[in-house]
């Protein structure tokens, strides 16, 4: 479906983020029979690939629940430390307004004239320029900034990025993007252990 204005866009994130969760279960439950398939090919407990396909099925009638039920916790730490784990592998931190009272001026400044909450405001001390937002709610929007767009952009240049990642947390792009990261981590880690 495509998006036309703000608001179709919002809306369409939306039914992405519904369809993710939607069709989660089933791709789990998919990967949990494939898996059972090459582990009864690799054990060759089955004398014919029809006896192979039905022991495969059995073995996920059993252990269906047991995958639906950690891939549930996953989802539940994943959705509940989202934030701190993206914080941990970028190396950001919070910045405070007494640190870069211009950037918090220039953020709130932008959120007022969209009548948005002001997300908080994160660093990562490196001289690479790039810039994201992140979180699933008002209450964790976060825009992070790297230290080598701060000192290399202008201030109109600044509140130009500032604005965009804005707008990915004005349209959800970040909630569809957290959701969408959580699933495959739990695929990821999947296809580490096997």
């Amino acid at each position: 479906m495509g998006a036309f204005g703000l608001q179709t866009h919002i809306w369409n994130n939306n039914l992405k983020s519904i369809a993710l969760l939607a069709g989660f279960p089933v791709l789990l439950l998919l990967l949990l029979y494939g898996l059972n398939v090459g582990y009864v090919g690799l054990i060759g407990e089955a004398r014919s690939f029809e006896e192979g396909l039905r022991l495969a099925l059995d073995y996920t009638a059993q252990s269906w629940p047991f995958a639906l039920v950690g891939a549930g916790v996953w989802f539940l730490i994943a959705w509940a430390f989202h934030q701190k784990m993206i914080d941990a592998s970028t190396g950001a931190r919070g910045l405070t307004r007494k640190e870069a009272p211009d950037l918090y001026n220039m953020l709130e400044n932008l959120c007022i004239s969209r009548g948005i909450k002001t997300p908080k405001l994160n660093i990562i001390e490196t001289d690479a320029l790039n810039a994201f937002a992140s979180g699933i709610n008002e209450s964790n929007y976060t825009v992070t900034l790297t230290r080598g767009l701060i000192n290399r952009l202008d201030k109109d240049e600044l509140e130009a990025v500032m604005a965009h990642e804005l707008t990915h947390i004005m349209n959800r792009d970040v909630r569809l993007l957290i959701v969408a990261v959580i699933f495959v981590g739990i695929f990821s880690f999947l296809g580490e252990i096997v």
